[in-house]
């Protein structure tokens, strides 16, 4: 039944003299807009199903199709906003937990854009990155205190393990059932032609992935879904996942009607059934007990995997990074308040949190301050949208990079914001056969590599600006960075001078 409360938030204007009623608009919308009025012979539609997918938009032949938001409002109240008021009455409706998907959207949440990459000129001068050579190649993991030798004298040159990329950005966890089949695939073609990871999220590893083994990062979530001993020796790194930026401190929950088929064979649960992972590892109370999982994973891999620890950002990071680095991981991800995820409560991800540029800043600074800095590599994600965030990111502190929501995006996502419902029109965040088919995989595979490829040369272009011709010179370098409208205490945490210094 369709709600007439409210007037929908979007509409679909369509352009009668051009529309030929081929009915195209029908049958691509996943979520029942349009329908053919067999008395009028016309095409009419609903627009309170709307989401603004645009995909009637791109496959309308004649161009007779453009959604625009309502200019409908209620009346203007600085202290209840419009949002506000919908939100109380949904929930005054139905007394459920309001739902949303892909990260928050409010303007005032991310530090990026109010942060500048300083440039050399003359004093130490720029790099042209077409005729000398850039190192964009990193190594994630533990590193040794001291060079050690063997018996005869010789420098022992055994490292622990590490992963090792030629860009510094990864593909973030994003689990088997939330995204489709072919998006993995997408993501795991991807990642072994541009030599870098992907990671599985915490629904296991289809059978037929296995093949890309030496790309992939195998997750280990509170549920345990598809764990057993050959998932965790198919991956290059195990990723314990303690928290996620979206929601911290909650779990997960992948309805039953996306636990279908291969997803449930995956996942080690019956169909049908909902995967609910809990908020806490029913096994991890304490910095001990996680390092009795850590060593328990290594020990079941030989020693021959690093080790990740997924936490979300929050307001004690910098002390849990320190107890993690202890812990003997060899790798910290850090995800932040704006981290994209397939449904969130939207008062967790709203409101709990702290942004990744805050996070990451204070945990570096700290590792540095207690001299561990070197024992543990980090990873930084959410909210990442372009080349100049990576740049920022590791001159702030991070080793490398996830990317979730621009990886999506580069795939077709159009951040219609209703991954939870299992009707995502692009094949990305569905289950459901006939939509699964609407990804390419050929041609997905092949706009991700493009999208990286792209970035590469962009920090390649930026880190030549800087004078700076290999990416581990940039880490960490605080002095290459300046901040325009922040206050002294926010200039302080970042360790970076306010612009004009």
């Amino acid at each position: 039944m369709i709600s007439k409360e409210f007037y929908p938030e979007f509409e679909v204007v369509r352009n009668l003299s051009r529309c030929t009623n081929c009915r195209i608009c029908e049958k691509q919308c996943t979520y029942g807009v349009h329908h053919f009025n067999e008395t009028t012979g016309t095409m009419t539609e609903e627009n309170t199903y709307c989401v603004a997918c645009q995909r009637c938009v791109v496959y309308c032949p004649a161009g007779a199709l453009k959604i625009v938001k309502s200019n409908n409002t209620l009346r203007p109240n600085t202290n209840w906003q419009e949002q506000t008021i919908y939100d109380i009455r949904r929930q005054s409706a139905n007394g459920g937990v309001l739902l949303s998907s892909m990260g928050n959207p409010s303007p005032e949440t991310t530090y990026w854009n109010r942060i500048l990459i300083n440039a050399s000129q003359v004093t130490n001068p720029s790099i042209d990155p077409l005729r000398e050579p850039m190192e964009t190649r990193v190594s994630l993991g533990t590193r040794p205190d001291t060079i050690s030798r063997r018996a005869d004298g010789s420098i022992d040159t055994a490292l622990p393990p590490a992963l090792h990329l030629e860009i510094p950005v990864m593909f973030a966890a994003m689990s088997y059932g939330s995204v489709s089949r072919n998006t993995h695939e997408c993501l795991a073609r991807a990642a072994e032609q541009l030599g870098t990871y992907y990671n599985t999220g915490e629904g296991g590893l289809h059978s037929d992935f296995y093949q890309y083994g030496k790309n992939t990062i195998v997750q280990v979530a509170s549920g345990r879904f598809g764990v057993h001993p050959r998932y965790l020796r198919a991956g290059a790194a195990i990723e314990i996942k303690m928290g996620q930026g979206a929601k911290p401190g909650i779990g997960g929950h992948l309805p039953g009607s996306k636990i279908v088929g291969e997803v449930a064979a995956t996942r080690m649960i019956p169909e049908g059934s909902d995967a609910i992972s809990p908020a806490p590892h029913h096994d991890i109370y304490s910095i001990e007990d996680l390092r009795q999982l850590i060593y328990s994973l290594k020990e079941a891999t030989e020693y021959e995997k690093p080790i990740i620890v997924k936490v979300a950002a929050v307001h004690n990071i910098a002390a849990i990074a320190s107890g993690i680095a202890r812990s003997g991981a060899d790798i910290i991800a850090i995800d932040g308040y704006c981290g994209g995820t397939g449904a969130a409560p939207s008062c967790i991800r709203n409101n709990v949190g702290i942004p990744i540029e805050l996070a990451l800043a204070a945990v570096d600074q700290r590792l540095r301050d207690e001299s561990i800095r070197h024992k543990i590599s980090l990873i930084a994600s959410g909210s990442i949208h372009s080349s100049a965030d990576i740049v920022k990111a590791i001159a702030l502190g991070a080793d490398a990079v996830y990317i979730g929501t621009a990886a999506l995006i580069a795939l077709g996502c159009r951040l219609c914001r209703s991954c939870h419902t299992g009707k995502c029109s692009w094949g990305i965040a569905t289950q459901r056969p006939e939509l699964v088919q609407r990804l390419n995989i050929e041609e997905g595979t092949q706009r991700l590599i493009h999208l990286l490829n792209a970035w590469k040369h962009e920090i390649k272009e930026m880190m030549g600006a800087m004078g700076i011709n290999a990416i581990e010179a940039l880490r960490g370098n605080r002095l290459m960075l300046r901040g325009i409208g922040l206050t002294e205490k926010e200039l302080k945490i970042l360790g970076i001078r306010h612009a004009g210094e």
